[in-house]
C-alpha cells in the first residue's frame, strides 16, 4: 500500500468520525408539524381494494413529542431536502405495512414532492422490537422450536429508524443518489452506490449472488426453516448489504445502508442480529463490522455535509 493511499485513508477516518458526532439541536426540523396530514386518498384506496380497513391516527402528545425527536435525529441533508420535498406525513391504523413513500402527482416536476405513511403502531415499539417482528418473518421456527432470532438495535423508537429509512428514499430520489430511469435489462448509468454491487436496480453482481439468500422472502423467495437462518447470515457477511432487506433492491439497500450507518455510528447504538438455541447464541450477525460494508462507509459523508 503506498504513502498517497495510507493518507486517503487516514483522512477518510477523520472525516466519518467528525460527522459521526454531528447532531442536528440547532437545526430547524420543527417545519415537519404543519405538513402532517391525512393520506392521500389513493393511498387509501389502495389498501381498501387489498382488504384492508385503513383509518386515519390522530397523534396523542406522547406521539408528537416520539416524532419531534425523531426528525431532530435525522442527518443534516435529509433535514434540507425534506423541507424541500415533503409535502406530508401520515399516521395510519389498520396498516398492512411499516410505512409507504409515495410521490405527489403534480403539473410541475422540477420541485418533487413526496408524502410518507407511517402504520401509527411502531410508535409504540423500539427499533429493537420492531426489527426483531420484521426479521423473525422470515424463518419458520415449527421444526425447531428451540431456535430464537433477536434484534439487538437499542431502546430507541422504531420511528427513528423508519422515518431515517423512508426519509432515505426521498433524499436518493431527489437527488438520483441510485440510478431512477426505467431501467430493466437495458444499460444501466451506475452510481457510486450501486456500481460493482447492483447489475440491476434488483439484480445484485454475481459475486453477492448467493444461492441461501436467493431464497429469502426478500429477494422473492419463500419463509425458510430458522435452522438455515446460521447458513444465511454467514453468507450474508460475504457481501456488501447490511441487512436481508437491503437487498430488495438498490433503493432499498442505500435506505439500509445510510440508516444502520446513523444508528450505530452517530446515534451510538448496537445492530446486531442474533441466531440463539435454548437462550444460548448460536451465531450473530454484526453488519458495520463487515469488511465489505466498511468499504461502502464512506458514502455515507455526503449526508452530514
Amino acid at each position: 500500500m503506498t504513502y498517497n493511499k495510507l493518507i486517503i485513508i487516514f483522512f477518510n477516518i477523520i472525516l466519518i468520525s467528525k460527522l459521526s458526532a454531528q447532531t442536528n439541536t440547532n437545526a430547524d426540523y420543527s417545519f415537519y408539524r404543519d405538513r402532517i396530514a391525512v393520506a392521500p386518498e389513493s393511498i387509501f384506496a389502495k389498501f381498501i381494494e387489498d382488504g384492508m380497513s385503513p383509518a386515519n391516527h390522530v397523534l396523542t402528545e406522547t406521539e408528537q413529542r416520539k416524532v419531534a425527536n425523531a426528525f431532530s435525529l435525522l442527518p443534516p441533508l435529509h433535514l434540507k431536502i425534506l423541507k424541500e420535498h415533503l409535502q406530508s406525513i401520515s399516521f395510519m391504523d389498520n396498516m398492512p405495512n411499516t410505512a409507504l413513500t409515495s410521490p405527489v402527482e403534480q403539473e410541475a416536476v422540477a420541485n418533487k414532492k413526496f408524502n410518507i405513511t407511517f402504520r401509527a403502531g411502531i410508535l409504540n415499539e423500539t427499533i429493537s422490537e420492531w426489527a426483531t417482528v420484521k426479521e423473525k418473518s422470515l424463518y419458520d421456527t415449527s421444526a425447531r422450536p428451540s431456535f430464537e432470532l433477536q434484534i439487538d438495535a437499542g431502546n430507541f423508537d422504531a420511528f427513528v429508524y423508519v422515518l431515517l429509512h423512508e426519509a432515505t428514499h426521498v433524499v436518493d430520489a431527489v437527488l438520483k443518489l441510485t440510478p431512477h430511469a426505467e431501467e430493466t435489462d437495458s444499460v444501466v448509468n451506475h452510481t457510486a452506490y450501486t456500481r460493482n454491487i447492483w447489475r440491476l436496480y434488483n439484480v445484485p453482481e454475481a459475486r453477492y449472488t448467493k444461492p441461501e439468500l436467493e431464497k429469502t422472502r426478500f429477494r422473492g423467495g419463500k419463509v425458510q426453516p430458522i435452522a438455515s437462518a446460521k447458513n444465511i447470515y454467514d453468507s450474508l457477511k460475504k457481501t456488501p448489504f447490511v441487512s436481508l432487506y437491503g437487498m430488495a433492491s438498490w433503493h432499498e439497500d442505500i435506505a439500509e445502508l445510510v440508516t444502520i450507518y446513523h444508528l450505530t455510528h452517530t446515534l451510538n447504538q448496537p445492530f446486531v442480529v442474533y441466531i440463539k438455541e435454548n437462550g444460548e447464541i448460536q451465531s450473530k450477525f454484526e453488519p458495520m463490522k463487515s469488511r465489505l460494508v466498511k468499504r461502502r462507509i464512506k458514502l455515507c459523508a455526503l449526508f452530514y455535509a
